[in-house]
């Protein structure tokens, strides 16, 4: 389908399953964690991996994140890869609840593959779990 008014071609959105969006997730090294703090929504960007149907970050003793009373809050997880010439890519958000891992041996693996991007002591291990997987891909 051509917009001739706009000169491009326009992109359909195609539903992903819960394996290929999580693969797709696992391409990249960066992603959005959505939680809320102080009974407000807040968005940081942050670096990850994926293990199984876990994501994984790290942060910071005294992040918003840990600021939660609860021992398991719910977050949104989002990443995506857009081109913005060809108006193709495609996005994947998992929803689930946010843990701190304090097993020392999962936390010293974590911290060995999983390296902070900002230069700050990230000494706290976060999973979210995949409870809801939601992706999409944009094609032509």
């Amino acid at each position: 389908m051509q917009n001739e008014s706009l000169g491009f071609s326009t992109a359909r959105m195609v539903e992903l399953g819960s394996d290929e969006s999580l693969a797709l997730l696992a391409s990249v090294p960066m992603g959005r964690i959505g939680f809320t703090y102080q009974a407000l929504p807040v968005i940081r960007p942050v670096n990850h991996l994926v293990d199984g149907d876990d994501i994984v970050i790290r942060t910071h003793t005294g992040a918003a994140l840990l600021s939660s009373t609860s021992v398991a809050e719910v977050v949104v997880y989002e990443a995506d890869h857009l081109d913005q010439q060809t108006r193709t890519g495609w996005s994947v958000m998992v929803t689930g609840r946010a843990t701190r891992i304090t097993d020392p041996l999962e936390v010293a693996r974590y911290q060995e593959h999983l390296i902070p991007w900002v230069d700050m002591d990230m000494d706290m291990v976060i999973r979210v779990s995949a409870e809801i997987v939601t992706g999409y891909r944009l094609e032509h």
